[in-house]
């Protein structure tokens, strides 16, 4: 089990990491800044969003899961599941992220 980093620095960590890479990317749901859970929401645009969360693998390493299934789907399908997720986790963050290519920066693998 790896150890945990506080929501807050992981999210200011990865928005400098994406904006170094020129992708733009910005915090729409500010959670728990301990121990919130973090939602990528990936925006490319015409070709779709995909929801990602945080998981762990079968060895209890930190993965990322696609929320929302395989496929892109539409903003409006991204949201919804945003906002169930936010009736069940009131400290939840979402850093949205915009890059048409899909390009994202996350770190661990996606399961």
């Amino acid at each position: 089990m790896q150890p945990r980093l506080k929501a807050e620095i992981w999210v200011k960590a990865y928005i400098r990491r994406c904006f170094a890479s020129d992708i733009p990317a910005m915090v729409v749901r500010h959670g728990d800044d301990t121990a919130g859970t973090v939602l990528v929401k990936l925006n490319q645009f015409e070709g779709g969003c995909t929801v990602f969360e945080r998981t762990t693998d079968m060895d209890g390493n930190r993965a990322w899961r696609r929320g929302t299934g395989d496929d892109p789907v539409s903003e409006a399908d991204a949201d919804a599941f945003i906002e169930r997720q936010a009736s069940f986790d009131p400290d939840l963050w979402v850093v949205e992220v915009e890059s048409r290519d899909g390009t994202h920066l996350l770190e661990d693998p996606i399961v």
